[in-house]
């Protein structure tokens, strides 16, 4: 094979707004005469009828393919998910600027931040018997499904159970936050 091919077949991987696809090969293709190797990924979850050409030697492209997070990995995120803050911006045209280089970039600890702040302006509009723009709906619920993919497959569990799974770990990091404080205030610390 080529140089430059950082994944294999059968890796599993983040690509875009995909989400999580296997490497179901690596092969060469002659694509308008040129001759070029490509990873063929194959999405998990969602649109799993579809089939992903990457061509090896496309940095744009390939910059868009990251590795999955580890469990751990997946355990600190979801700990620092009361710290991070929202990033609501009124003017709309800048919003769905912003909000598409989130998707596109994949950053987990922005898409974190996306999915609370948009979850919170909805609760917002929601007191006022308001909803959220559909853009906006369309953002949150992309950011939720690439990071519920993602931590479902390295979880193992049903994409479905992924939002369950993290307000019980915040909530479970909560409390021993709470039984550290009272430690501490009672002779646990110093």
């Amino acid at each position: 094979m080529e140089e430059g091919i950082r994944y294999k077949a059968n890796d599993v991987v983040l690509y875009a707004t995909h989400g999580v696809c296997e490497i179901s090969e690596i092969t060469e293709m002659d694509i308008r005469g040129t001759p070029c190797i490509y990873y063929v990924l194959k999405p998990l979850y969602y649109d799993n009828e579809c089939t992903i050409f990457v061509p090896v030697n496309s940095e744009t492209l390939t910059a868009k393919m990251r590795r999955l997070l580890s469990v751990n990995e997946i355990h600190a995120l979801i700990g620092s998910m009361p710290d991070k803050n929202t990033i609501w911006i009124e003017d709309e045209a800048l919003r769905n600027k912003s909000y598409e280089e989130i998707l596109d970039g994949g950053d987990r600890t922005e898409l974190i931040k996306l999915v609370k702040t948009l979850y919170f302006r909805q609760e917002s509009k929601k007191s006022k018997n308001q909803s959220l723009r559909v853009t906006d709906k369309r953002f949150m619920k992309d950011a939720e499904r690439m990071l519920y993919e993602e931590f479902a497959h390295v979880l193992r569990i049903e994409p479905k159970q992924v939002l369950p799974f993290i307000i019980e770990q915040i909530e479970a990091g909560e409390k021993q936050g709470q039984e550290s404080e009272v430690s501490y205030i009672y002779g646990g610390g110093n």
